[in-house]
């Protein structure tokens, strides 16, 4: 995939819904990206604490669940090519706000072109929340091998 535009189906926002943010409304547009099927949970726990920039996937699997026809012709982007085993995972797309201001038709906006990314000095870990998760065991569970019980 290097050089290409990721996918950015078009045909998505008949079902996706972005929601509104004040007096902007619009369709959600995803990216797709081709994840081998066992690191599915991986993307999601990776991404997942990310939310400002893009955090997890809107969707895992079937792309007709979001009104997609035809993955392989996005509507924005170039088509990727899937391995066998890869599931299509998609997340929420950086086009989301030309469809937002398409739609509600804002008398002055600007925007990034499809393909071109913002970039800045922030680090990502000021975009990252707390994730809790269990404490590390230290010892086995009682009648497991190792275990001091």
């Amino acid at each position: 995939m290097s050089g290409a535009v990721v996918p950015d189906p078009r045909e998505a926002r008949a079902r996706a819904r972005a929601g509104t943010a004040g007096r902007l409304h619009g369709p959600m547009a995803v990216s797709m990206r081709p994840v081998p099927a066992e690191l599915v949970p991986v993307a999601r726990r990776i991404s997942g604490p990310m939310p400002v920039v893009h955090g997890a996937p809107a969707h895992a699997g079937d792309p007709a669940a979001l009104g997609i026809r035809d993955p392989d012709r996005p509507g924005f982007g170039d088509a990727v090519e899937a391995e066998a085993g890869d599931a299509p995972v998609f997340w929420a797309g950086g086009v989301t706000p030309q469809a937002a201001v398409t739609a509600s038709r804002p008398p002055f906006a600007i925007i990034r072109a499809p393909g071109r990314m913002f970039v800045t000095d922030v680090r990502d870990d000021h975009h990252r929340i707390a994730v809790r998760t269990a404490p590390a065991r230290t010892t086995a569970p009682p009648g497991e091998r190792g275990s001091t019980t």
